[in-house]
This record gives structure tokens, C-alpha cells and sequence, in this order.
């Protein structure tokens, strides 16, 4: 990691976020191997970093049989940078631009009729198959049709000319935060054996959900009709998203964001005055800690999720921000911290999200 407060370079600039392609790919590489010792392929995701070509170039040299994102922009990026895919498209496309969604991704994931009945028409102008996974909602209430429901979608979806049903997927640990567990996946694999049974595809597709599958695969209960995840957290920060410990294997400091100081002063803990609702709506609590030295930083909540940042360095507490600041407490920092200093924080997934988005953070590739 870089030394932040001794070694400035001119190209640098903050706030910005430092990409660690090594250290993804090796990430990437030990999720894979553990995968494929169950029989299960990875789908790499890189909507966390917004298909960064660096990132995606470290998934595939990590071993990823597929680049997978929620966002059509992305895919069509990474073609630009020169990946040949295959692609998936994880977000349900919609159906005004289901020529685009044929065009560049290669595989879809789907849970409406009118939606595949506009992808086959796109498909067939188009002279060419898209495929298709079938999403079946097994508890977390975000996509997916019931699996009461699966039968006949399925046998619909077939029917489609220019559509290619190759599987049956879930999502899970999203919206509802329901774990994936046996249950939940005896469920998903009943349900295609059902289809396969009904419609007399091969399905050869069982896509077991994404990162936050990966305990139960270790733990050798995921059922072997299992073969596809769609991984994406779990290789780009080195977590289990289940709690957000450290996965087996892999590493956390993958990606660092770095802003810098422009405020030093020492002032109370408490604000002083009748108080409303903040910038935001909110109405803040705070912790009487006496006078303390505080500083500002150049990145606010336009650029980052504030409370999914943690510093790098012992003794800085995150106080919270506005839209472009950010203040901490370094009180208690190691180092006499001052104007034009930089602090480095480790993002967590919603705060990774939210920097790889912003036009006002610059994106630095580093290698080693």
C-alpha cells in the first residue's frame, strides 16, 4: 500500500480510488478454484467498479469463465476495451431496449414473457440466438417468478423463436437478505427437474445465486445440480457477504479510496444551537466526546456512502458528511494530520459502488 502521507505523484489527484488489479486477480483465481472443486463455474461481476477494463482484465486472467453486470452501458464497455465475452446480463432487461441487450450480451437473466417475446423479435431481426436463464424467486422477493409459476413460463419462453432457454437461476442476500441454505436450493433444483420434466429442455443451467452462496458451497451442502454463480463482492472486496468477514483465501485491500484534507481545527463534539433536520433531511445523532481535533476531507456523499468507509490508519473515527465533505475525528490519529494530507480509507460494497459511479473521483490503476 502506498505511504499517502510521504509519497505524492503529479498524475494523482483526490479524492480518487486505487484499483489493485493483482490483487483482484489473485482473489479472483482462489474463488474460482474453490468453485471448481464443486463442480461450479463463476460468472465474475463487475458492476461494483463499473466494469473497469482493469478489473475485468484481472477476473479473466483469475480464471472467470464469464463477465457479468447489471448495466447494458457496461457490457458495451467492456467490448469497447476489447473483451470478447461471453457476457450475462444480470439486471432484468427492459423491454425498450431489448435490441441492445441482444446486440451485447450473450445471456440474460429473465422472469417476464412480454420481455422475452421483445428479445426473440430482437434476436430474430438481429439473426441470431440470445439466451436465456429463467429466474425463479426462491424467498428474497426481488426477481423471479414464484416456482408454482415456472413450468409454464418456461414452456412459453420455448416456444420463442430466436430464444434459447438454457437454465433456471435465483437471486438471494439481496433485498431480503434471506441466506442461501438447502432449503432454498433444494427448492431451486426441484423446480427445474419439474421443467426439464414439463417442457423437455435440458436446462443445463443452475445458477445458484451469487457471492453470498459461497459459504454453503464450502461447506459441501449446496445440492451438485448446482453449476453456475454469479460472483462479484466476494472477488472484487474479498468478503463473505453474508457477515463481511474475510472470505478463505483472498484478500481485502483490493481497492482504496483516497481523499485529502482541506479543514484542520480543533472544535467541540456537540454543534451548538437549536437543531433541525441536516442537508439530507436527517436528523443527526452525536456523541459528547469534548474538543477534539477534527478534519474535512474532499469527498462527500455525492461521491461516497460515508458510513461504508473505514480508515486505513488506527486512531480516525468517520463523523459523518455532508455532500462534498467528509469529517472525521483524528484526535487520537498516530500521525499529526494537516491541511493537503491524505487519508486512505477501505470502501465496503455500497460505498465502492457509489466512488467506481462518481465522475468527481479519479480512478487509478496500480500495479503490484
Amino acid at each position: 500500500m502506498i505511504d499517502y502521507h510521504k509519497i505524492k505523484t503529479a498524475s494523482f489527484r483526490t479524492p480518487r480510488l486505487e484499483i489493485y488489479p493483482e490483487r483482484i486477480r489473485h482473489n479472483t483465481a482462489a474463488i474460482v478454484s474453490q468453485c471448481r472443486e464443486k463442480g461450479v463455474a463463476v460468472a465474475s461481476v463487475t458492476k461494483v467498479t463499473s466494469a473497469h477494463p482493469a478489473v475485468a482484465r484481472a477476473m479473466v486472467d483469475g480464471g472467470a469463465e464469464m463477465l457479468a453486470d447489471s448495466r447494458i452501458e457496461n457490457l458495451w464497455k467492456l467490448r469497447q476495451a476489447g473483451f470478447t465475452g461471453p457476457f450475462m446480463l444480470l439486471r432484468l432487461p427492459s423491454m425498450s431496449r431489448a435490441a441492445e441487450v441482444v446486440e451485447v450480451a450473450d445471456v440474460s437473466l429473465n422472469s417476464s414473457l412480454a420481455t422475452m417475446r421483445a428479445l426473440a423479435e430482437a434476436a430474430c431481426m438481429q439473426k441470431r440466438t440470445h439466451r436465456v436463464i429463467i429466474m425463479i424467486d426462491v424467498g428474497d422477493l426481488r426477481e423471479g417468478v414464484w416456482p408454482d409459476k415456472a413450468v409454464e413460463l418456461i414452456k412459453q419462453a420455448a416456444a420463442l423463436k430466436g430464444l434459447e432457454v438454457i437454465g433456471l437461476g435465483c437471486n438471494l442476500a439481496c433485498y431480503g437478505g434471506v441466506i442461501p441454505s438447502e432449503t432454498n436450493m433444494k427448492l431451486l433444483v426441484d423446480t427445474v427437474k419439474a421443467c426439464r420434466e414439463a417442457s423437455g429442455l435440458a436446462l443445463p443451467v443452475v445458477c445458484g445465486g451469487n457471492s453470498s452462496g459461497l459459504p454453503i458451497l464450502a461447506e459441501g451442502r449446496l445440492p451438485a445440480e448446482v453449476n453456475l454463480y454469479r460472483v462479484g463482492e466476494a472477488i472484487v472486496l474479498g468478503r463473505n457477504v453474508i457477515d463481511r468477514s474475510p472470505w478463505q483465501g483472498t484478500r481485502q485491500d483490493t481497492v482504496i479510496a483516497v481523499a485529502e484534507v482541506i479543514e484542520a481545527e480543533v472544535k467541540p463534539s456537540m454543534p451548538i444551537g437549536e437543531r433541525g433536520q441536516d442537508a439530507f433531511g436527517e436528523t443527526q445523532e452525536f456523541i459528547d466526546r469534548g474538543l477534539r481535533r477534527r478534519v474535512i476531507c474532499n469527498i462527500g456523499r455525492q461521491d461516497v456512502v460515508v458510513d461504508g468507509i473505514t480508515p486505513v490508519e488506527d486512531g480516525i473515527i468517520v463523523l459523518g458528511g455532508s455532500s462534498d465533505h467528509l469529517l472525521l475525528d483524528v484526535h487520537d490519529a498516530k500521525r499529526n494530520i494537516k491541511v493537503g494530507d491524505e487519508i486512505a480509507f477501505y470502501p465496503g460494497y455500497g460505498a465502492l459502488l457509489a466512488l467506481s459511479t462518481s465522475e468527481y473521483v479519479q480512478k487509478v490503476v496500480i500495479e503490484g
